[in-house]
């Protein structure tokens, strides 16, 4: 069962540093080369100097990106940037923002939690990972020895018994504040009652985590775990044992998610009737509309038919829209193709994507990496540059896919859910020496 653990914090002065909001980031994995000069130059501090620091000529084994945000860390603690809680604390964690003209507040708490290799315990993956970026983490993790940022955990709890928990002991508790460069509102408030830390603890011990992002972040935290194990360094009570996670309910009002749309490069051009003959009887597929702008129409008929296996498609050469849904011909091609994978994999939008039409009846085999992109109007906007001779909209998964799949062993295929908005680093961070 997942054990969870209150810990004393590492958070930024704000007598030093004013406002919070001038020095926190979203996750590394967002942060474009523009961007990262942008929160460079916001404040001397801004916590991009950690979790991704700038290459710079002449970097080497003496002198390089991680190295820069040791010393930063380093730094900034003992100038009183940064302080240490002098309790124990939960994080209650709150992200207020508006989408589709809708205002949520989606709510967690942050922890620390005690490490299990995925299919060991009760902390289960959704999504493949990349080597390349965990080797990037691990080398992060093992200069500076802390966790930076969390990793977004989901458990199931239908009457949110934890989380109300924590709402009630922060009920007369003022918060520290931070507000993104996308408008969303940050609030943050520290709970060290040891009475409601147990109770939660109580709570949460027979449930499920289900990693919803930060999977590179989590294995990277066991990897350094168990090259502590492997030196002989590793004692029961050592604090790399553990990782720090938001914790967000998977019945909580505020959990959005949104889908994962794709703006290929490296496809041959076909028009829409080209498309729809490649198709053949896997899909029942008609022409709904020309024009990048049609997207918005036919992304409303996908969302209102709910249906994993309708995809909608745009070809580059006549810009003229696809709407295609997988036939029981279809779903048999696939389970020819993806035995190796069960039906609730078989079920989701972009195995049907990806494995079938992609990979399978278009040929389109070890593609350069698609346009990841989240709202209809980056889509439209993708297709009128010209740049991509195929789009497609899809539906994403939602929680109770990642529960399913992730307690059959399976994990989605990448970018299969977009959880918004990203959580912030700069709130906090828990140490490991």
């Amino acid at each position: 069962m997942p054990e969870i653990q209150a810990f004393r914090g590492i958070r930024y002065d704000l007598g030093h540093v004013g406002s919070l909001s001038d020095v926190i980031a979203p996750p590394y994995d967002v942060i474009s080369p523009e961007f990262q000069d942008e929160l460079y130059k916001k404040h001397p501090c801004n916590v991009v100097r950690l979790i991704l620091n700038r290459k710079e000529p002449g970097d080497d084994e003496q002198n390089n990106c991680y190295l820069r945000a040791r010393d930063f860390l380093k730094n900034w603690q003992s100038e009183g940037v940064l302080f240490t809680e002098a309790d124990p604390a939960l994080y209650v964690y709150h992200q207020e923002f508006t989408f589709a003209g809708q205002t949520f507040n989606r709510r967690g708490f942050m922890c620390r939690i005690k490490l299990s290799r995925f299919g060991e315990g009760k902390v289960f993956p959704h999504e493949e990972t990349h080597s390349a970026a965990k080797a990037d983490r691990l080398m992060l993790f093992t200069t500076c020895k802390a966790n930076l940022s969390q990793t977004f955990g989901l458990y199931p709890d239908p009457e949110c018994e934890a989380q109300n928990l924590l709402e009630a002991a922060t009920e007369k508790l003022t918060p520290v504040e931070a507000t993104d460069h996308l408008g969303v509102v940050h609030r943050m408030w520290m709970v060290t009652d040891p009475t409601v830390i147990a109770r939660v603890s109580e709570v949460m011990g027979p449930k499920p985590i289900f990693i919803a992002d930060g999977h590179h972040r989590y294995e990277t935290s066991c990897n350094y775990r168990d090259q502590l194990h492997e030196m002989g360094l590793l004692t029961p009570d050592h604090p790399a044992n553990f990782g720090m996670m938001m914790c967000v309910a998977m019945d909580d009002p505020g959990l959005a998610v949104l889908p994962t749309h794709r703006l290929f490069t490296g496809v041959p051009e076909l028009t829409a009737e080209e498309l729809i003959a490649k198709l053949g009887d896997a899909f029942d597929a008609k022409i709904v509309g020309e024009g990048a702008d049609n997207a918005h129409a036919v992304w409303e008929e996908i969302e209102t038919a709910d249906n994993q296996g309708t995809i909608g498609l745009c070809t580059g050469k006549d810009m003229k829209w696809v709407l295609a849904t997988i036939t029981p011909a279809g779903r048999a091609k696939l389970a020819e193709v993806a035995s190796d994978h069960n039906d609730d994999w078989r079920g989701l939008g972009v195995s049907i994507l990806h494995k079938l039409i992609m990979d399978t009846l278009l040929g389109a085999v070890d593609l350069p990496k698609p346009n990841y992109v989240h709202l209809v109007d980056e889509v439209v906007d993708g297709l009128k540059s010209g740049v991509y001779p195929l789009a497609a909209l899809v539906m994403p998964a939602t929680v109770e896919h990642i529960r399913a799949i992730s307690l059959g062993g399976e994990r989605m295929p990448a970018k299969s859910t977009y959880f918004y908005p990203k959580l912030l680093s700069g709130l906090v961070f828990n140490t490991i020496e």
